[in-house]
């Protein structure tokens, strides 16, 4: 009786004072600087929003893409907010995975998203993700290892000029390196940049009926630059380097170049975090001077699963999320140098962020160089630039990526990687229909 007295008197209280049970939402993300600032700063969102509460999910790049994919195809239902990139969202949107983002509310300003960005994360006119930070790559360099050596950075450098610099400044007795580049295997990790690079060497995934191409003299010219160039003058290890190694080498000082995602310059010269925070320059992705720079086009962002049973709630906390007034609170909390990059045209207007980034304008010509529906010197039949954009990819890059990742830790030459490569390749394309 005492029980049944207490839960009448908890259902009175409750409808009385309008108190309802917090709904969670659980977000999967990927462990990378903004995305764990993100989460330290969510409690601002959770306050303002007392019936939202937020579970976190943050993996390592290659786990986080493996566990939403896994999730969103088998409709497993155990995300409400996914952090997904450029490549998933045109795919998944057209297989109905993805709620659309067009009600994110009159303030959220999406006129304001830089067309480049924007573009690519919308599917018949409807945005399908919110891009937390956009990116493209570029060249970090050290610039008193530069000026001690002799050297002067170009603001446009080839590929020639980058190996010869890294040569000439590397001292392995003294730990520092003079490149440091994505070794790790995946299709996001070492084949982003080696696609990237490769398209500035006149390389490419497909010609124009499909078929694969690490038979020909510009693959073989791009990867064998590549290894050999690590070989001499790369970090011991680095066939097992990602993105987040290779910034800890960079902010360790112990890496006179790396060549990147436009994202890490805030947390390369952030006194915080860097060692080498007042002595870091930038300069454009080399080129092979065939016309392409070496820079891909990318965002991390969130999105929300047909799936969900939360769809209000995870579309509130988006619109939080990638929206103007985060980037204020970020300044606010950390300054304006570190507020998520790459998304937003008034963030490059505005003179505070302008002045207190010294790599804003190089990071925006960046982005808006990177041309994914034109990536290579010749013509592909496929969009993307360090990405091919179609579902097969994930698995045939990440495989590739194994191959070029063995090369590297010296298990295979590069002759070897590459009719690997183009056997695996081929094999796949036949049996998915690309290949007649």
């Amino acid at each position: 009786m005492k029980l049944k007295t207490w839960l009448l008197g908890a259902a009175c209280l409750f409808a009385t004072t309008g108190l309802v049970a917090a709904e969670t939402l659980t977000i999967a993300t990927v462990n990378n600087g903004d995305m764990i600032r993100m989460q330290a700063l969510s409690g601002e969102f959770t306050k303002a929003n007392p019936d939202i509460q937020l579970e976190w999910v943050i993996l390592e790049e290659n786990v986080l893409r493996q566990r939403v994919t896994t999730d969103i195809a088998t409709k497993g239902g155990q995300y409400d907010v996914m952090t997904i990139g450029t490549y998933e969202v045109p795919i998944w949107s057209k297989q109905n995975w993805l709620l659309p983002l067009d009600d994110l509310g009159a303030d959220y300003a999406a006129d304001d998203l830089l067309p480049a960005i924007r573009n690519g994360l919308t599917v018949d006119g409807k945005l399908y993700a919110a891009p937390f930070y956009g990116e493209s790559s570029m060249t970090m360099y050290r610039k008193d290892l530069f000026e001690a050596a002799g050297l002067t950075m170009p603001d446009a450098p080839t590929w020639d000029f980058v190996a010869e610099a890294a040569r000439k400044i590397t001292d392995k007795n003294k730990e520092v390196y003079g490149i440091c580049l994505r070794g790790k295997a995946g299709w996001g990790e070492n084949m982003a940049f080696l696609t990237a690079m490769a398209n500035s060497f006149g390389a490419r995934w497909f010609d124009e009926s499909w078929k694969p191409q690490f038979d020909t003299p510009q693959w073989k010219e791009a990867l064998t630059f590549y290894l050999d160039l690590m070989r001499d003058a790369g970090p011991p290890g680095a066939s097992s380097n990602g993105f987040n190694e290779n910034l800890a080498l960079f902010q360790s000082g112990k890496c006179a170049m790396w060549i990147d995602a436009t994202v890490a310059a805030s947390f390369v010269t952030n006194p915080k975090e860097s060692q080498v925070a007042d002595k870091v320059g930038f300069a454009l992705a080399p080129d092979k001077g065939l016309g392409k720079r070496g820079n891909w086009l990318w965002a991390w962002s969130l999105a929300v699963p047909a799936g969900t049973k939360k769809e209000e709630a995870a579309k509130k906390f988006i619109a939080w999320a990638t929206s103007k007034d985060y980037l204020a609170l970020v300044a606010e909390k950390e300054g304006w140098a570190n507020v998520p990059p790459g998304t937003r045209k008034s963030l490059y207007d505005n003179p505070q962020y302008q002045q207190a980034a010294p790599f804003a304008a190089m990071t925006l010509a960046s982005i808006e160089a990177a041309d994914p529906t034109k990536p290579t010197v010749d013509p592909v039949p496929y969009v993307g630039v360090q990405f091919v954009a179609i579902p097969e990819f994930q698995g045939i890059g990440t495989a590739v990526g194994q191959q070029f990742s063995a090369a590297l830790a010296g298990q295979a030459s590069a002759d070897q990687a590459l009719s690997n490569a183009q056997q695996l390749t081929t094999r796949e394309m036949t049996r998915a229909g690309y290949i007649k």
